[in-house]
């Protein structure tokens, strides 16, 4: 799974499932950028990861949610490595309540972040990928997309969002080389899940047959998989990496 010479944008990249993602793809060969929106000094430590491998790396900070600060990653990008070979979609975030108890703003903007940050990054790179008549798009999604989860509705449903959007993309796509999957991952050991208290990790536990979280290496040795050329004939696919939780 050599991807040496490959381009790749991972969104979200500077920590978690991004960074590892990011890492194990700069390990393959590939030159990655990373897209973030905040903690720059954890980015700017990521791409000095990421070039330990021999490649070139690059952070950009952008709000995926906003068209114009999109465009202007791309043209960062471009400028520097002309094109995109592969683009991860992984930036995501919650804002967790009940549904009656939940704030129109915190709907807002878990859509805004996870699913609209997908479409606009999709929709600026796709016109990239359709003139090269090549590409590999990989979404991530989540296993409560699939299941829900209470408390979690606007996540929930911008992750099925996801997924919908992944099996459109990819008949739309098809005919011009590039492949378009998602992945749904269970429950990670990141940043994320190390605030769960206890008891509501014993209970995440109870519900995973293999009886542990994946690691987000789990994740992005599935993403090296689809993003070399040993998945060229999978496409529209929503791939679980869950310990069995939805089987």
């Amino acid at each position: 799974m050599n991807l040496k010479g490959k381009n790749v944008l991972v969104t979200g990249g500077s920590r978690g499932i991004g960074k590892s993602v990011a890492l194990t793809l700069a390990k393959a060969g590939a030159n990655v950028i990373i897209n973030y929106t905040s903690n720059s000094t954890a980015a700017e430590e990521t791409v000095k990861e990421i070039e330990s491998f021999g490649v070139q790396g690059l952070a950009i900070k952008a709000n995926i949610s906003d068209a114009s600060e999109v465009n202007k990653m791309l043209e960062m990008i471009e400028e520097k490595f002309h094109k995109i070979d592969i683009l991860v979609n992984n930036a995501g975030i919650t804002k967790d309540n009940l549904l009656i108890r939940m704030k129109e703003e915190d709907w807002d903007q878990v859509m805004e972040v996870n699913l609209k940050g997908t479409f606009l990054c999709t929709k600026a790179i796709a016109k990239k990928m359709i003139k090269q008549k090549s590409g590999k798009i990989i979404n991530i999604s989540s296993v409560v997309g699939v299941m829900g989860n209470a408390g979690q509705a606007n996540y929930c449903a911008s992750k099925a969002g996801v997924i919908g959007f992944t099996k459109a993309l990819a008949k739309e796509l098809a005919g011009r080389g590039i492949t378009v999957n998602a992945i749904a991952p269970g429950f990670i050991d990141t940043d994320m899940t190390s605030t769960l208290s206890g008891d509501v990790k014993e209970q995440l536990l109870n519900q995973i047959p293999l009886k542990r979280y994946g690691k987000p290496e789990d994740i992005a040795n599935l993403i090296l998989f689809l993003s070399s050329d040993l998945s060229e004939y999978i496409t529209g696919q929503v791939i679980h990496v869950d310990g069995g939780m939805a089987m």
